[in-house]
């Protein structure tokens, strides 16, 4: 018995998918962040926010495999699809006004402060949420993943 006979047509197919379709996304990113700032930073793997969003692909991912195991017109389908919207909606929508709000208190303490946030504990983390773009292409991503990993691959 292999580890594809352990994995496909059942719940560890699901996770499988969603854990590497994450990890690809995680991947992709340092190279975009590598792309767009001419060198690697390799704390992007541990950052949130960025092209393509993980949590996106990692949810979306989950909720293909979900629906190619259960179908989809199942409950557990239904069930996967409502977490994966409201993960995306909190990444591309809460986390991503919350990143603008510390972008903006940052330049706020930078005034007060003279240069001297470090005084009061650092900056705030402001790349938190997503572009509608970036969820885009990380739900692109994992619904790409897991299809391939469960008629090609898994099948």
């Amino acid at each position: 018995m292999t580890l594809w006979d352990i994995i496909s047509g059942n719940g560890y197919e699901v996770i499988f998918c969603g854990l590497c379709a994450a990890c690809i996304a995680q991947v992709m990113k340092l190279f975009t962040f590598a792309f767009v700032d001419k060198k690697f930073n390799f704390k992007i793997f541990t950052t949130t926010g960025g092209m393509p969003s993980s949590h996106s692909a990692g949810v979306m991912a989950v909720t293909t495999s979900v629906g190619f195991l259960a179908g989809f017109n199942s409950l557990f389908f239904a069930i996967s699809l409502t977490f994966a919207l409201v993960t995306i909606y909190d990444a591309a929508g809460i986390r991503r006004a919350a990143g603008k709000q510390a972008a903006c208190l940052n330049r706020i303490m930078d005034d007060f402060y003279k240069h001297d946030v470090q005084a009061i504990g650092g900056k705030l983390k402001e790349l938190l949420g997503h572009t509608p773009m970036e969820v885009v292409v990380g739900s692109l991503l994992g619904i790409v993943f897991a299809a391939f990993m469960h008629l090609c691959v898994l099948s």
